[in-house]
């Protein structure tokens, strides 16, 4: 299904502008993406309608992708790992941010690592997409820093045990996700503007 929605837009694009190959394989990535976050979504929603925790499931979404737009982070190189991980996380996480109480004191560790490791390793760029621009970089390094200071006050000071938990465990969900560890782990390259400014040394900051 996938394979011939996207073969079928192309065509219509190919034959009705008159765009080179590399804008083609641009637009090309950017329905891939677009038609795996209408599916994604489609059956995230729909688990979350059966288990009755569709509201939890929006309002943590909305939070950690708040975070995650300017840090960035790792993404599953199929399709597949994707949905898997995401349905996972984006219903599980939910359902646990509703049954269980975090201590004050294990938010406030969470919270000084978080904000350390944010500003350690933010943001991780992947090979298709390296963030190559020294002055965005550290433009997304701030702004996701800071908000992982105001997730944690947040996380800390709400009396709305939901939200406290959705903050903390976006925290500790995107500090993951831009992990050197898990790059390794899942065998993909780390700071990838790196390698990329030596394969383009005419790409200057």
């Amino acid at each position: 299904m996938k394979k011939f929605l996207i073969k079928r837009t192309m065509n219509f694009i190919k034959n009705n502008t008159k765009y080179d190959d590399v804008k083609l394989k641009e637009i090309e990535y950017g329905l891939v993406g677009i038609y795996l976050l209408i599916s994604k979504t489609i059956v995230i929603f729909f688990i979350a309608l059966i288990l009755g925790i569709f509201k939890e499931m929006i309002i943590f979404t909305l939070i950690y992708n708040i975070i995650r737009l300017t840090s960035f982070g790792l993404h599953a190189t199929k399709s597949w790992i994707c949905l898997l991980f995401s349905t996972i996380l984006f219903i599980g996480i939910p359902y646990l941010s509703i049954i269980i109480n975090i201590p004050i004191y294990l938010k406030l560790i969470i919270s000084i690592f978080g904000i350390y490791l944010m500003f350690k390793n933010s943001p991780a760029d992947t090979k298709k997409r390296p963030i190559v621009n020294k002055k965005r970089r550290a433009i997304y390094k701030t702004i996701s820093t800071i908000l992982t200071i105001i997730y944690s006050f947040i996380s800390i000071f709400t009396k709305n045990n939901l939200i406290a938990n959705c903050m903390i465990f976006s925290i500790i969900l995107q500090n993951c996700m831009i992990s050197p560890t898990i790059y390794k782990i899942f065998k993909l390259p780390y700071n990838n503007y790196i390698t990329f400014l030596k394969e383009h040394p005419d790409f200057a900051n």
